[in-house]
């Protein structure tokens, strides 16, 4: 059954939302968390506050954004997606970005960013393959902290415009998943790989972040990241179209 996403806009879903957030990020510093408030002025002021409730009227999903600009563009910025952890794997995920893109149409935005840690290929995949995102850009400590490197994804709002301009499938090269290849690009016609480990050490994710800044700022584009084997998965660039 298709998840329901709905407005968050009374204060017991805002509290819930609140505490669902906490929850799932295991933050007990409160300056971590998401005040109910500012969430219901962003709801009121072209924002998107949603959330799924579950059969007991339990709010166990939840995502919030606001109206961003750069340069001229105006987007919609998602800031945060949660979802309970006894719902995890049945589409909500999914579900609550398609229900922000439903407040961000409404309001006239037609493209969404939002951010995510490059070294968490589950993650990667679902805003990449998944949604069908790009990454375009790359954050150094995005959150003025250590360890908080983040790729910033595009996500055009047109489904039939994004289904229209993706890249080709492409094959993978050969010895791809083997360890000693990670975070060494890989030129495959027009694409280039970038194999990556699972689980990483900080020097690790500093790594990766220095080679992905690199592929970025020489004009390509992150468009898919899979998983090849129990300790290795691999990112795909194309060059830029714009």
């Amino acid at each position: 059954m298709t998840p329901h996403v709905e407005r968050l806009t009374s204060a017991a879903d805002l509290d819930s939302a609140a505490r669902l957030y906490r929850e799932v990020f295991g933050y007990q510093d409160l300056s971590h968390s998401v005040n109910p408030r500012l969430l219901a002025s962003l709801a009121a002021n072209g924002g998107s506050v949603v959330g799924v409730h579950g059969r007991g009227g339990e709010l166990v999903a939840f995502a919030y954004g606001f109206v961003g600009m750069d340069r001229g563009e105006i987007y919609h910025y998602s800031q945060a997606a949660v979802v309970a952890a006894g719902h995890q794997g049945r589409g909500l995920g999914r579900a609550l970005k398609r229900g922000q893109r439903e407040v961000a149409l409404a309001g006239g935005q037609t493209r969404m960013r939002w951010s995510f840690d490059p070294s968490v290929v589950r993650n990667a995949h679902f805003n990449l393959d998944v949604l069908g995102a790009t990454g375009r850009w790359f954050r150094p400590e995005f959150f003025g902290v250590p360890d908080t490197d983040r790729m910033i994804v595009d996500w055009d709002l047109d489904d039939e415009r994004r289904a229209r301009e993706a890249p080709a499938p492409a094959g993978l090269p050969a010895g791809l998943d083997d360890p000693a290849g990670w975070l060494r690009p890989r030129p495959a016609g027009a694409d280039t790989w970038l194999p990556l480990p699972l689980t990483s050490t900080a020097e690790q994710r500093r790594e990766l972040g220095a080679v992905i800044a690199s592929l970025l700022a020489d004009g390509s584009v992150a468009v898919s990241c899979v998983r090849l084997s129990p300790d290795t998965g691999a990112y795909r660039f194309v060059r830029s179209a714009s």
